[in-house]
């Protein structure tokens, strides 16, 4: 089944359908009935599996009869302060942040990411800023998180995929967009470092995004969940932009998580900062539609950010790992290290493409990749991740080095 198709950035479409399924059912309907040609090692999903934290049971202990409260939609203020030190020692915003109507607690960064689309559209709309009937637009990169679509879907909104290729640096190109279509656009998703590509966007390209969002009304929704797996310099952020150019945090609003930093994917507990009146605005929305995060969770949550030593420590295996993918790889593929994340994306258009080489890793050699064509769009000028697959470093470096080990024998036998 392919995605549905992606609009060019200047043109005006229908709204379009979300597609019916996610990459990996697409995934297991391309490797059904394929046994596998050694013992599989899964490569696909991006779910950490380094040791989370050791004060995570303590700090649920210590909290445990807070399950039987409802927590405000707010948070606490312990959480918020947690999250507001940890933004001004990471990224220097030296308090200019609101902790308490700037920042919000999230059930992971993907629920944050799905309302925020409403969220703005009803902000923007109460502002007396509305998109022409049939024509609002929710921009993303291309490739993209799949819940941005989602996103926009909610909001009514068309969704428009940026082609982020290597032509690109792996990111959208800012410099292509018609101002047609950034006037009828209520929310742009812009992750960064980029998943799959792991690409990362330096403090010019989030100043000329934020000069933009401003220019034309629309607000930057930041995907920053990777922003703390990097390779030795840490990823500019929005928010430092923004502090940086000194007027404020308006038309921004940043989603984090600890799924990726402290390896606690099943907390689901999270972030959202930046525009104090928007988020202010949107907890009420909130209030009537979006589960609380238990206090326990946000507990452990300010302990998480209080705390460097384990995030130090997981970003030390991811970087053992990816020298180990490059010391295998690059005889084949040349350099495969990006700036942040903890994904491969390499190309694998000359051996078939990815489709093809998914299918031929799992039947010869045990090895589950993602096509990358899952993680896009298709558009006039074909999908930009048809010619990629996608590999998640998250296993031990062990076995990253017999897996990786077998891809380089199956391709370059």
């Amino acid at each position: 089944m392919s995605a549905p198709a992606a609009m060019s950035p200047s043109a005006p479409s229908a709204r379009q359908a979300l597609p019916s399924s996610n990459p990996f059912e697409r995934l297991a309907a391309l490797i059904a009935g394929v046994e596998p040609g050694l013992d599989p090692l899964v490569m696909t999903i991006g779910e950490p599996r380094h040791a989370m934290p050791a004060f995570v049971g303590k700090v649920i202990a210590d909290n445990l009869a807070d399950f039987s409260r409802y927590p405000n939609i707010r948070g606490t203020d312990a959480f918020r302060a947690a999250v507001s030190g940890w933004l001004d020692r990471r990224y220097g915003l030296a308090g200019s942040l609101d902790a308490a109507r700037g920042i919000l607690p999230l059930n992971g960064s993907r629920e944050g990411l799905t309302f925020a689309a409403v969220g703005v559209r009803d902000y923007l709309a109460a502002k007396g800023r509305v998109a022409p009937a049939g024509r609002a637009a929710v921009l993303m990169p291309n490739p993209f998180y799949q819940t941005y679509a989602a996103a926009a879907h909610l909001a009514d909104a068309e969704f428009v995929g940026l082609d982020a290729t290597r032509a690109t640096g792996f990111l959208p190109d800012l410099d292509a967009l018609s101002p047609d279509l950034l006037d009828r656009t209520l929310a742009f998703y812009y992750a960064s470092p980029a998943n799959p590509q792991g690409a990362v966007a330096d403090l010019a390209t989030w100043r000329k995004l934020i000069e933009l969002a401003r220019r034309h009304g629309f607000f930057i929704v930041a995907d920053e969940c990777y922003s703390e797996i990097y390779r030795s310099t840490p990823p500019a952020g929005v928010l430092e932009a923004a502090h940086a150019m000194g007027a404020g945090y308006a038309n921004i609003v940043t989603v984090n998580s600890l799924s990726k930093r402290s390896n606690l994917a099943g907390l689901r507990c999270g972030f959202a900062a930046g525009d104090p009146d928007f988020l202010a605005a949107w907890s009420g929305f909130r209030g009537l539609a979006a589960p609380q995060v238990p206090l326990p969770l946000q507990a452990v949550a300010a302990a998480a950010f209080a705390d460097e030593a384990h995030v130090a420590e997981n970003r030390r295996l991811y970087n053992e790992k990816y020298a180990v993918a490059e010391r295998i790889l690059s005889p084949l593929f040349g350099a495969v290290v990006p700036e942040g994340g903890f994904f491969l994306w390499l190309d694998v258009a000359r051996f078939g493409g990815g489709v093809e080489v998914t299918r031929k890793l799992w039947a010869q050699a045990g090895v589950k990749v993602l096509p990358g064509a899952y993680l896009a769009l298709d558009g006039a000028a074909g999908n930009p991740g048809a010619d990629y697959i996608r590999l998640a470093l998250v296993d031990d470096a062990k076995t990253i080095e017999t897996a990786l080990s077998r891809v380089v024998a199956v391709l370059g036998g």
